[in-house]
């Protein structure tokens, strides 16, 4: 029973939140409307394409879950938050091990399986940055999507410069994210939702990278 209460327990981690109450932070919640924009935007070009289908469908439960988490704020709904986020990553890694590079299946599989322990490794380094805070769970992200674009140069270099536009938005949106705590006695609306406005945008953009690459665009 405690730990089913703890689960349910509120938290409070944005400047915008005043209480517990289900619209303590109107603009975040309303902003991850930004998500299924973006999806929505993206999927008429997708169809028969089913990892661009997925993609798209993620993008979407990541507008639900990320909405859950900033109205019923707790530690159920925080899970709710970020595990969509791991999956659309998760699919982008085994699609662009697979498609930017020709790999076979069960080298993409375990391509993006090593996201994992990457990300172990490397979270705890990025937490060592003054200022970042939280968002070092997601610093690994935007090295990684950079280290793909240097890779694809010479193999693809409209998909490297697509991927490389993707990584300077992300980091964008992770400033903002970042700043949020920081600058709330200035900002009291704070700035998390220029993190979801952002981040929408950024994995819209991500997803027609992809796209335009199977659609023989990426040279």
């Amino acid at each position: 029973m405690t730990n089913a209460s703890s689960w349910l327990s509120a938290v409070d981690g944005y400047c915008e939140r005043t209480g517990p109450e289900y619209w303590a932070e109107p603009v975040n919640a309303l902003s991850n409307l930004a998500f299924v924009l973006a999806a929505a935007v993206v999927w008429p070009r997708l169809r028969g394409r089913p990892m661009g289908q997925a993609l798209a469908a993620a993008l979407a439960v990541i507008g639900v879950g990320s909405w859950l988490f900033h109205t019923h704020a707790n530690r159920l709904t925080g899970l709710m938050d970020v595990l969509p986020i791991l999956a659309f990553i998760l699919l982008y890694v085994h699609a662009a091990t697979r498609d930017y590079f020709g790999a076979r299946p069960w080298v993409a599989g375990a391509v993006t399986a090593g996201f994992l322990p990457y990300a172990a490794l490397t979270v705890p380094i990025f937490a060592q940055i003054p200022g970042l805070g939280s968002s070092a769970a997601y610093a690994p992200v935007p090295v990684l999507i950079a280290g793909y674009a240097v890779l694809l140069r010479r193999r693809a270099p409209g998909t490297a410069r697509g991927l490389a536009i993707g990584a300077g938005l992300l980091v964008l949106s992770l400033t903002f994210r970042s700043l949020d705590m920081p600058v709330c006695g200035a900002l009291p609306l704070g700035t998390h939702f220029l993190w979801h406005l952002l981040n929408a945008l950024m994995l819209g953009w991500m997803i027609t990278v992809w796209r335009r690459h199977m659609d023989g665009q990426g040279g």
